[in-house]
């Protein structure tokens, strides 16, 4: 997946940037003020794939993804885990004690929660965490601090007061990767997949259990389940699983056939290789 283009939302030293270099190391990257704008430049052919996050094992999901699901017409075709470090940045002569304004973006600002309230900063929420680096950077004010990355500080000048400034240790992100285009691996015995998709359950007593029951009786795990309001809407609500299993197995057939009893507007969002990082917590 090298010498593509990749989209993500955020500026130079984001940690959706960092995820782009992490899997796509000679590859080229766009930063985008919004996630609809970078998942439109793999719609429109402009970008290869975006590098979009998900869920954060400390602040939980990434609620203006879930708000976008409904209507995505991309593909995940890989998902990467980024451990996030979190550093305190001020300008040049600030100290802890300087600082009053803290900003950065909400899930980091949440990640955080504990230690801005112990330094009783008041936070202030952004489009991004590297942005919030870039714009005290210029501010250059030494009241004001930023929540972003190492590599931040780095692209624009700015003192690391504090590393490891998260509430807790083992922080993570982890990213989905969107293409234009379906792919599914070719089914290997040894190899584990994940199928993500969507849907409604019918108007019937019980449906989601129902629903379920088919992945439980033919032995399909499910790594997640997440349920939300469609938008314009107040009482319909939409499911999002992610199944251990691949297409081609006798199993998730069966249990996929069961679904179809119960759910209705399914849609695939994917199917790809288990990343890595699942093996080792494992």
């Amino acid at each position: 997946m090298n010498d593509k283009i990749i989209a993500y939302q955020g500026v130079e030293g984001a940690y959706s940037h960092l995820a782009c270099k992490k899997v796509f190391p000679r590859s080229i990257t766009i930063a985008c003020e919004s996630f609809s704008d970078a998942m439109k430049l793999v719609e429109s052919g402009k970008a290869d794939f975006a590098m979009i996050p998900l869920e954060n094992s400390t602040a939980g999901r990434v609620e203006e993804i879930y708000r976008l699901i409904p209507k995505l017409s991309l593909f995940i075709v890989n998902e990467h885990f980024e451990p996030v470090n979190h550093c305190l940045l001020g300008v040049k002569g600030a100290t802890k004690e300087s600082i009053k304004y803290i900003s950065s973006h909400p899930q980091a600002l949440a990640q955080c929660y504990k230690h801005i309230e112990d330094l009783n900063y008041k936070a202030i929420a952004k489009f991004d965490t590297a942005g919030s680096a870039k714009e005290i950077s210029e501010k250059n004010d030494p009241q004001y601090g930023a929540i972003a990355s190492e590599l931040a500080s780095k692209l624009y000048n700015l003192e690391i007061l504090s590393e490891n400034f998260g509430d807790l240790t083992n922080n993570v992100t982890r990213f989905i990767i969107l293409s234009k285009e379906i792919s599914i691996p070719l089914y290997e015995p040894k190899q584990e997949y994940i199928i993500s998709i969507v849907f409604q359950v019918r108007d019937i007593p019980a449906a989601l259990y129902k629903a379920l029951g088919g992945f439980a009786t033919n032995g399909v795990n499910l790594l997640k389940l997440e349920s939300y309001v469609i938008p314009g809407t107040i009482q319909i609500s939409q499911f999002h699983i992610d199944i251990e299993a691949h297409p081609e197995e006798k199993k998730l057939k069966l249990a996929m056939e069961e679904l179809k009893f119960f759910a209705k507007e399914i849609k695939y969002l994917g199917v790809y290789v288990k990343d890595n990082y699942r093996k080792l917590r494992d």
